[in-house]
Parts: structure tokens; sequence; C-alpha cells
């Protein structure tokens, strides 16, 4: 197990993912931007109040995440609390194939290092219930 305690912070970096869909970008965009979208796949529990939204698990305390930008049917961003005043975000965006109009859901996301294959695990964990709610599975 790596020392860690003598450092105040983990420099995160960037991780992406790519998830194909097979359903609209507009009632994907649902899911992603509203707090009964993210609810239905996302946390068990989440509250929109303007640009901050509170998730929370399993009856635990919420966590905040402020929506930083957005583009309607394009994506949305996100930043946790305890990430404010770095650059560390998470992003999901509906990508939509010019040639064969295939879409699919990209994610970004900041992991420390040493954390990408359970970073990796938790965000195809989220999609594939994000799947079957759309009926996408």
């Amino acid at each position: 197990m790596r020392d860690d305690k003598n450092k105040d912070y983990m420099a995160k970096h960037k991780v992406h993912y790519e998830f194909p869909m097979h359903c609209l970008s507009e009632i994907l965009y649902e899911y992603l931007a509203t707090a009964e979208g993210l609810s239905e796949w996302f946390a068990d529990e989440v509250v929109e109040k303007g640009d901050d939204f509170y998730f929370s698990w399993g009856g635990g305390p919420a966590e905040k995440a402020t929506l930083i930008r957005y583009k309607p049917e394009g994506f949305v961003r996100f930043r946790w609390e305890e990430d404010e005043g770095t650059k560390n975000f998470f992003e999901m965006t509906i990508v939509i194939d010019d040639i064969t109009e295939d879409l699919s859901l990209n994610i970004t996301d900041f992991c420390e290092e040493g954390d990408e294959e359970e970073n990796a695990m938790y965000w195809e964990n989220l999609i594939e219930n994000l799947r079957i709610k759309l009926g996408a599975a």
C-alpha cells in the first residue's frame, strides 16, 4: 500500500471512456442533465438546486457537484465539491457519428494514479445501469 499521508493532495489525471448507446440524443440528455434522470442510474437520490446537484447513495450523506458547463443535447460538465479550485471535472458528452449516425456517450473524468481500472469499472457499471433504464442494453 502506498504511503500518501505526507501528501495533502494527490494530483488526479484525465481519463476518457466511450460507450456506444442505442437511443435518441434528446432522451439520453434528459438522463444526464436532470435530477430526475440522474437518479434513475447515477445515484440513488439526486436533488437539484440551481446549478448545484446533491447526489446520495444508500442513504448516506449527499455529495455536491456543480454543473459548470452544458450544451443542450450535447454535454454536461460537473465539478465535485472536493475538486473546487482544481481543473478536475466529470463530463458526459453525446457524440453522433457524421456518417453512420451511431450515437455514443463519451465520459471524461479525473482519477488518481493507480485507480484507473477501478474508475473504468465504476463507469462501465453506471453506463450499464443507464442502458437498462433506456431499454438500450
